[in-house]
Parts: structure tokens; C-alpha cells; sequence
């Protein structure tokens, strides 16, 4: 189905209204997978044209979205990348891990923004930064599409490696994300040391429902619930 390519529209646009300089797009892969990390990356494009085909990563072949990652990160004026851990997100819930991958790839970025262009409805970042939340941004916003399919790219070579140890649950193929191979192996074998033990996954197999995990975190569970983390302009 034919797209629109994504613009510089709300990046001009908050450049105009609010006098920023510097503008980051943020998105984030792996919220929903059973295994490995939450991944975000922030990139600064400018305002250039960006490579031919570029989009929301889940609409790009996984070969030509390879190939995408390579020429943005060297067409990118600046990216970095962040990651909260199976273990990170069992203890803070998925809320506040997003929130910590996110200034960490913020933070490693060598400018600082002046604002955020964020993928989605919801302020997970929220102060002491300035964020725009835009739904669908990863296929309308240039910067944010780029962050989209530079981490979906990195996350899943982090998954792939895996798979020599982990032959049996197809990381290589899935990512981390359930599917009838991954959900197969966990029924015989179990979890592994990179599956997030809170999950709903393992009420559904009783021999290993007594390594769930619960968050006891009375500030992570108000996150989960909505609470306002910041402000959005």
C-alpha cells in the first residue's frame, strides 16, 4: 500500500512556536515482547531530505530496513541508543523502563535537545523534558522515523545473538516476541535469564508460574496506571 513519507512538519512547527534549535525523535521497540530489552533511540536529523524509503520500520522488509540503518546513521546529524533490562522492567514496570531507556539515550546523545518529538499519545518521558507527542510519528515525522528503524534494527542484532545459546526459542526470527516457536520452548524449557518474569506469559504455564515476579513498587505501579510524568506543549 503506497505511504506518505514522513516530513519535517512538526519539527518546523516547534522550532517556530517555541524558539527550540535542537530537536530529538524518540521511538522505542520491544515494549511488547516476552524477552531482551525495551530499546529506544533518539536521533537529530535537521531538516535535510532523508534517504529514499524511509518510514516506520514494521512497514520496511527486514533487508532493506538493514540497509536503511546503515545510510541513517551516517546521514543522522546525531543518534544514540538506550535500553532498560528484563530486570529493569520487572522491578519498575513497562512505564518507567521506557522512561529510563529513553534518557539514557537522550543523555548520550552529545548535544542536548531542546525538545522531543515523541512516537505515540503518551508522555513517558515527561520533565524536565519538553515533548511532543505525535501518534503515528514514526511514519510522519522524519526524526522519529529514523530513531524507529535504527532501533529496531540494533535490538533485533542483540536478539539474534542470542540465538546460539537459545537455539530453541528463535530469537533470531522473533525477536523476542511471542510466536508458536518462542511460546514452544518456553512450555518445555522455561524462561531464560533474558525473559521479563512479571509477565501475564506465565500464569499460562504452570510449571514455571512460581519464578513470576511481582512489582511491589508503589511509585512504578502509579506510573503504569497514568500518572502525568510531565507536560506537553
Amino acid at each position: 500500500m503506497p505511504y506518505e513519507p514522513p516530513t519535517h512538519t512538526v519539527e518546523r512547527s516547534i522550532r517556530a512556536t517555541t524558539g527550540a534549535k535542537i530537536v530529538a525523535g524518540v521511538d522505542e521497540v520491544g515494549r511488547g515482547a516476552w524477552a531482551g530489552p525495551v530499546t529506544v533511540c533518539a536521533a537529530i536529523t535537521g531538516l535535510r531530505r532523508p534517504p529514499a524509503g524511509l518510514t516506520d520500520s514494521k512497514l520496511i522488509s527486514p533487508k532493506r530496513r538493514t540497509e536503511l540503518a546503515g545510510l541513517l546513521e551516517q546521514w543522522v546529524t546525531a543518534h544514540a541508543l538506550g535500553h532498560a533490562s528484563p530486570e529493569e522492567i520487572d522491578e519498575l514496570g513497562m512505564t518507567a523502563a521506557l522512561r529510563l531507556a529513553a534518557v539514557r539515550a537522550l543523555d548520550a546523545l552529545p548535544v542536548r535537545p531542546d525538545a522531543v518529538i515523541l512516537d505515540g499519545k503518551h508522555d513517558y518521558l515527561g520533565s524536565p523534558w519538553k515533548v511532543r507527542t505525535v501518534i503515528k510519528g514514526d511514519q510522519s515525522c522524519v526524526a522519529v522515523a529514523a530513531a524507529s528503524v535504527i532501533a529496531k534494527v540494533h535490538r533485533d542484532a542483540m536478539m539474534a545473538e542470542l540465538r546460539s545459546e537459545f537455539a530453541d526459542f528463535g530469537f533470531d526470527a522473533n525477536a523476542g516476541y511471542p510466536s508458536p516457536v518462542h511460546k514452544a520452548a518456553l512450555a518445555v524449557l522455561g524462561p531464560t535469564p533474558y525473559h521479563r518474569l512479571s509477565w501475564a506469559y506465565l500464569d499460562a504455564l504452570p510449571q514455571w508460574r512460581h519464578l513470576k515476579k511481582v512489582r511491589l513498587s508503589a511509585e512504578a505501579a502509579e506510573l503504569e496506571s497514568g500518572g502525568q510524568l510531565g507536560f506537553e506543549f
